[in-house]
């Protein structure tokens, strides 16, 4: 890999991360990119894995960054959580990936591996919000959550896929 090509995958996935940020901050400021139910219109981003694994590295940061300075409350968790759910789900992904011929195939196991893993997060919540005096359940926590994830990642799988058909995310990571 040349030096020009280290840079451009550099730059592509610091601007995945910053789209990251931005379309995860209306729904923020709704009071939906965080707690028991997320509708983050930027878990799209996770299915530009599908077309090249570089893409880990940006979405995986625009998470870190998003829960790191505009979570709601237990930043250093949500920062801890979020980051590693995404990073565990994207990093299985790249290894079933080779596996897989068409790319519906991946979108499905991608959308699969996220509201699966959406477990990670709800036993944060319960973790960090359960008291004494309240007890947040485990169940009804991640089935929101992973209800509110796979719409997320359902409705942007068909749109991440035309977008692919004109912008081609792989030959721009590649070139």
């Amino acid at each position: 890999m040349t030096n020009q090509s280290r840079l451009k995958t550099v730059i592509l996935n610091g601007l995945v991360a910053a789209l990251y940020v931005v379309l995860s901050l209306f729904p923020g400021m709704l009071g939906f990119a965080s707690g028991a139910i997320q509708f983050r219109i930027s878990e799209g981003l996770n299915h530009l894995v599908v077309f090249n694994k570089k893409y880990l590295w940006g979405v995986f940061g625009g998470v870190l960054v998003f829960n790191f300075f505009f979570s709601s409350e237990n930043k250093l968790l949500d920062t801890l959580f979020g980051g590693g759910q995404t990073l565990l789900a994207l990093l299985v992904l790249t290894l079933v990936m080779p596996y897989l011929k068409q790319t519906w195939q991946k979108m499905v196991v991608n959308i699969l591996l996220f509201t699966v893993s959406m477990c990670m997060i709800a036993w944060m919540i319960v973790l960090t919000g359960s008291t004494a005096s309240t007890h947040i359940p485990f169940w009804p926590t991640y089935i929101s959550l992973a209800l509110s994830e796979a719409v997320i990642m359902v409705i942007t799988a068909p749109v991440m896929y035309a977008v692919d058909k004109v912008v081609h995310f792989d030959a721009q990571m590649k070139s």
